[in-house]
This record gives structure tokens, sequence and C-alpha cells, in this order.
């Protein structure tokens, strides 16, 4: 009989070998899972308080201009001293002579444009076809053409009439300027949005302050 066997005890219950049985308690699984848990929390907490020490002693600087320059320069609301207006443009249409051209194969558009700017106060000199240069080469709405210093004020009036026309200057020392008609001209702007469009030119409002 083995030692291990308890006196008086045989047979099945009869105990064989020289060792003791190794006991252990079982693990506590739950135990271990709940100290994970709140240890992965204790170090969130952690780098979250230091993020807010940081803004603290920052100012928060770093996240301002971050945000300022993805929304990037808006108009300053309510603000004393709004930058000047640029310079009013004080010519009348009748001070502005105007050559009408067609650069389309439409015919009759150059006496048209000719006829309604003529009944809105311009005065009209040459009248007719576009010149081989320009001839079915103006894709967009119109060309202004004329003198350098039409830049300063002509072409300001007369691009009142029609949106989309281009710029362009040439040699001459005359202040007459020509109105090109391209492809896409369909007709001036209305009378009334023209209109409107001479007074602001005339009386320009400030420009509002843009905060960055």
């Amino acid at each position: 009989m083995s030692m291990l066997t308890p006196p008086g005890m045989g047979g099945k219950y009869r105990v064989t070998g020289d060792k003791y049985p190794r006991m252990r308690r079982p693990r506590n699984r739950r135990r271990i899972v709940t100290a994970a848990v709140a240890g992965v929390v204790a170090l969130g907490l952690a780098g979250w308080g230091t993020v807010q020490l940081i803004d603290a002693f920052t100012g928060g600087s770093d996240k301002e201009t971050t945000a300022s320059r993805k929304a990037g320069c808006q108009p300053a609301k309510n603000s004393a001293s709004p930058s000047p207006p640029a310079a009013p443009v004080t010519l009348k249409p009748a001070q502005v002579t105007v050559n009408v051209y067609n650069a389309t194969p439409r015919g009759g558009l150059a006496k048209a444009a000719a006829d309604e700017l003529k009944a809105r106060g311009f005065t009209i000199g040459k009248v007719g076809n576009a010149t081989a240069e320009y001839d079915k080469k103006v894709p967009g709405p119109a060309v202004l053409l004329g003198a350098p210093g039409a830049t300063k004020g002509p072409f300001s009036v007369l691009s009142t009439q029609l949106s989309g026309a281009a710029t362009k200057t040439d040699a001459r020392t005359t202040g007459d300027v020509d109105l090109i008609l391209g492809t896409s001209f369909t007709a001036l702007a209305p009378k009334p949005t023209a209109d409107q469009a001479l007074v602001a030119l005339a009386k320009p409002a400030p420009k509002p302050k843009t905060t960055c």
C-alpha cells in the first residue's frame, strides 16, 4: 500500500504513487479581464489629460490657425473701417463711341445690337462685319477692343450692357471702342440690369474687410 493511502482504505480507494497530487486554485479570468480594461481606461484618461494641459498652456492656437486656414478668409462682420471703395466711373454712355462688328455667321446681328445700344444712350460709330482677324474667331460673347486708355472707363461702361466680354487693347489713339460680337452672343443684358450696373459703377460700395 502506498504512503498516500489513508489507513483503513483500499481497493478502489487505494492511492498509488509516491507523490502528492499538485493542487492549485483555478484562475479567475474575470479578474484578469477587469484589471486589463481598467488599465486601458487609466492610460486613456492620462493621455486626454495631457492633451488638455497642452491646450491650456498654448491657448489652442494651433487648432485655431488650422481651422482658419481651412475656412479661408471671411468678410469681417460689422467692420467699423471697411476698405475704401473702388474709384467711381462717372463716364456717361453718351460719352462712349461704340463701333459694332459682327464676327458670327448670323446676319444683321451688329445692326440690331447697335440700335439697342443707341436706344440706351451710347454713341454709335461704325457698324458692319468684323475684320478677318476676328471673323468667326471669337468663341465668347464679345471682345471689347480699344486704346490702352479705354480700360479706365469706356470698357467698364460698355461692359454693363453685356456680361462675359473679353477686353483687348491696340495701338489706336482715338477714344472709340470696338464691340466685336462673338459666337455665343445672344442679346444685350436686360436694360434694368444694365442700368443698375451703371449706377453701381458710378457709386461703388465699400469693400468689406476680410479676416484670416
